[in-house]
């Protein structure tokens, strides 16, 4: 952010707390979002996943995000046409420019009122600019010992999803050299 607010302590403080991070959608699930069994597609829950996600992302870092992973999600049990989907968000941990935030989906049957936990999701954005360049953004201070584990997991995982990505990354660079290797044979 270029603009004056960035300086504010006030509008853009050194840290938040994950509670003013918290985000919350509520959906009512309409066939157009149903499978032809009625339940509701995948895509169209990772979608609404993502929007949660974001909200939360967008309340701690008080500028753009963009969703740079869904490091993991359960679909625990499928959600019906007609039922209302209830999905909450909050930032997990604040890295230099990124944040991981926890997505929990729950469905409530509107005939009977029976609420079930449905879906958990970890998604991964990264604050920037009107340009797209990457800005950094508050530290995030957890307060309750639920928070503190949570801050805890997200750095565990974040060191997964680094070494899964070296993996990655050696795995291609092998490959291309077996790919070249094969070439300058023929």
């Amino acid at each position: 952010m270029n603009d004056s607010s960035s300086s504010d302590p006030v509008s853009n403080p050194a840290e938040r707390t994950v509670a003013s991070t918290q985000s919350e959608m509520t959906e009512i699930i309409l066939p157009n979002d149903t499978n032809i069994l009625g339940n509701l597609l995948g895509g169209r829950l990772m979608h609404f996943i993502d929007l949660t996600g974001a909200m939360a992302a967008f309340r701690h870092s008080r500028t753009y995000v963009v969703t740079a992973a869904m490091d993991h999600i359960d679909f625990i049990r499928p959600v019906h046409l007609g039922d209302l989907l209830t999905l909450k968000s909050s930032v997990n941990r604040a890295f230099s420019t990124s944040m991981e935030v926890g997505v929990k989906v729950w469905a409530e049957n509107t005939r009977t009122g029976e609420v079930s936990h449905v879906a958990s999701a970890y998604l991964v954005f990264v604050a920037v600019d009107e340009h797209g360049r990457r800005v950094k953004v508050p530290a995030l201070k957890p307060e309750t010992p639920n928070e503190l584990r949570r801050f805890d997991d997200a750095l565990l995982r974040r060191e997964h999803r680094e070494a899964e990505g070296a993996r990655r990354k050696e795995e291609r660079k092998a490959l291309k050299a077996l790919e070249s290797s094969k070439t300058a044979a023929s």
